[in-house]
């Protein structure tokens, strides 16, 4: 009998979620298959309808979680009309740390990106992740070029080095709350740390 759409659509949910909780368990190049299908309650040839290969596997679900936003950098939307670029982008940070600390699903994701060795099957989701990555930070260099025209950036900085030290201490605090069992308050002390670094960012008023 011919499946309809909400059943291939259901089988495919399926096999996405299984694949999830075995990458996160035994990690992307260990688990096999078989074994995501046996997870998932279907067919191997069920997950070859779907996807044409692990690596197609992965970047599906990569794609279908929104993996983007794990790039730390994602301000789409961001505007900088309000004269204050900073606090845009300290809002939409502490807010996405805020996401991050509370959805587990989030954070099994990035666990999986962090302990996934992106060797020559997987480079199309390296690739997204680059393409993505180069997005954002041009993205948020453009932010923070209007914010110099505008008298708004320290000179100490220039919109390429501020946009990598965000990114990096974006990266940097999440990874480590991850790989590190979660040991600090990662929304009220990330927060902190971004309104510090921002802070540097700023032009100090002339005095004169």
């Amino acid at each position: 009998m011919r499946r309809t759409k909400a059943e291939a659509a259901e089988t495919r949910c399926s096999i996405l979620c299984a694949a999830e909780q075995l990458f996160f368990e035994k990690g992307v190049a260990n688990s096999a298959l078989d074994e995501i299908a046996a997870t998932a309650g279907v067919t191997r040839g069920a997950i070859y309808w779907h996807f044409a290969s692990k690596s197609d596997l992965f970047l599906e679900l990569y794609n279908a979680a929104q993996l983007p936003r794990v790039n730390m950098a994602d301000v789409d939307g961001i505007e900088t009309d309000d004269g204050d670029a900073f606090q845009t982008i300290e809002k939409m940070a502490c807010d996405w740390l805020k996401e991050l600390a509370s959805d587990r699903h989030r954070q099994r994701l990035l666990s999986i990106l962090l302990r996934t060795n992106f060797t020559e099957e997987f480079q199309p989701v390296m690739i997204e992740l680059e393409k993505l990555d180069q997005e954002h930070t041009l993205h948020m260099e453009t932010i923070l070029t209007r914010a110099q025209g505008n008298g708004g950036l320290a000179e100490t900085w220039t919109p390429q080095s501020a946009s990598k030290a965000f990114k990096w201490l974006m990266k940097g605090m999440c990874w480590d709350w991850l790989l590190f069992g979660q040991k600090f308050d990662l929304a009220e002390d990330g927060a902190d740390r971004i309104r510090r670094l921002l802070a540097s960012f700023r032009k100090l008023p002339d005095p004169s």
